[in-house]
């Protein structure tokens, strides 16, 4: 039999007035549910619960907003809101109550900000661990980042234990990844013996690592500054410098490593200040003198007092009438804080224009240290500038920054230091070498 095509459309099919996907319930069905399986007893022991962990909070709470019971608003705030025992507390306690609900719980003006936060390369060198100091002393957290090739870990152990002060051991050549509000970058030998002892390793500190750092500036939104020198000037033309001339420098040098290297430093400083938006600052550093020097370093100060303190003449290269600029350790500290916290990019000069040909240099440590002290002429040294004095207008006008301390005030400090650490050094190994006899005796 073939198939049978059957139309029932005559026939009516049954039909519900709605589709639900669940039966309807009576309203009674949710009593039920919480009737069955002890639930409302649950309930009841959670609203035990919360009343009584919020009756033992501290109505008067700072972080509460109700006091006493009332809401409190972003009005003033009379004494009639704080409690009885409000008439002991003082005034600095009041400001902060009254603030804190006027600010939403920010930090008020009345009180002492945070410190912030501040990496220092090269800060157990002889200027850098002179900054941490006062960075430190300000209630600033600072982080030095040092490889130790001219820094000493010495400089800077009167810090250690401090929750405020990190020490790092990191060549700045190699990317460092840090969270830091700001950056002093002084990371880089700053004496003719040190810079000379290996050029390619200065010139890439200054390149590599100021490119480094800059992108750290960048990632995280720090300020920068960067130390350049006086030595960007070169042998200069121009007497007095100023910022606005561009030197006269030797571009194949033996000093062209750091003088070179200090100039493209500051050339990627305001590459990344103008194409990436960093904040940055320049400070361009004369002769600086002071405690902490390295004893040997070659610099014409630290040089004449070691001499003078252990009886030795006085080494004057060429014939002494080259002039320098000298400024004490702690008026080149106050201009670089001065700078990193003003508003102007810079480059500034930070010097004392007070001049000295090297000569009378001498004859000032002469005074200071030993009358009788000789002065022994030697040839000069390639590419010595002949004079070098700072104009520091700009620093003057802008920053309200200028030196303090004189030559004749800031040397005997620094006899003083070096004396200490000269025969200090002395002692301790004749110590040594007497014991060392005496056990193979």
């Amino acid at each position: 039999m073939g198939a049978e095509l059957i139309y029932r459309g005559h026939e009516t099919q049954p039909t519900s007035a709605s589709y639900t996907p669940k039966p309807h319930k009576p309203w009674i069905h949710p009593i039920r549910y919480i009737l069955r399986e002890q639930r409302l007893l649950f309930v009841l022991i959670g609203i035990a619960i919360a009343t009584v962990f919020f009756s033992l909070l501290p109505a008067s709470s700072p972080n509460n907003p109700y006091h006493g019971g009332r809401l409190i608003h972003n009005n003033p705030i009379s004494d009639s809101h704080f409690p009885a025992e409000s008439t002991q507390l003082t005034h600095h306690h009041r400001v902060f109550y009254q603030d804190h609900f006027r600010a939403g719980g920010k930090v008020p003006l009345g009180l002492k900000s945070k410190g912030q936060r501040i990496v220092v390369t090269g800060g157990a060198g002889f200027v850098g661990s002179h900054l941490v100091d006062r960075l430190i002393a300000r209630g600033d957290s600072v982080i030095v980042v040092d490889n130790f090739f001219t820094g000493q870990k010495e400089n800077v152990m009167h810090h250690f234990g401090n929750p405020r002060f990190e020490l790092i051991r990191h060549d700045v050549v190699e990317p460092l990844l840090l969270e830091v509000d700001q950056i002093y970058h002084l990371a880089c030998p700053a004496s003719p013996v040190h810079y000379k002892f290996n050029p390619v390793k200065t010139i890439m500190t200054n390149v590599v690592g100021t490119l480094n750092m800059l992108g750290l500036a960048k990632r995280v939104g720090a300020r920068f500054l960067l130390t350049s020198t006086s030595e960007v000037y070169g042998d200069p033309l121009q007497h007095p410098q100023v910022e606005t001339y561009w030197g006269n420098v030797n571009p194949i040098g033996v000093r062209s490593c750091y003088d070179e290297g200090k100039r493209t430093a500051e050339t990627l400083t305001m590459d990344y200040h103008r194409g990436a938006g960093v904040e940055a600052r320049i400070a361009r550093i004369f002769n600086t003198y002071g405690p902490r020097m390295c004893i040997d370093d070659g610099r014409v100060v630290s040089n004449f007092v070691a001499q003078a303190l252990r009886k030795e003449p006085l080494t004057v290269y060429g014939d002494g009438q080259q002039t320098r600029s000298f400024q004490y350790v702690s008026d080149l500290v106050e201009g670089l804080m001065r700078l990193m916290e003003g508003e102007h990019v810079g480059p500034f000069n930070l010097g004392n224009p007070g001049e000295f040909t090297m000569i009378e240099l001498a004859q000032v440590v002469q005074e200071t240290i030993d009358p009788n002290a000789k002065i022994e002429f030697r040839p000069n040294t390639e590419d010595d500038p002949h004079k070098r004095k700072p104009d520091i207008t700009k620093a003057k006008d802008l920053l309200g920054w200028e030196p303090k301390v004189s030559l004749r005030q800031g040397l005997p400090q620094m006899v003083s230091d070096f004396r200490q650490r000269i025969f200090g050094d002395q002692k301790e190994d004749s110590a040594t070498t007497t014991t060392t006899k005496t056990s193979s005796g």
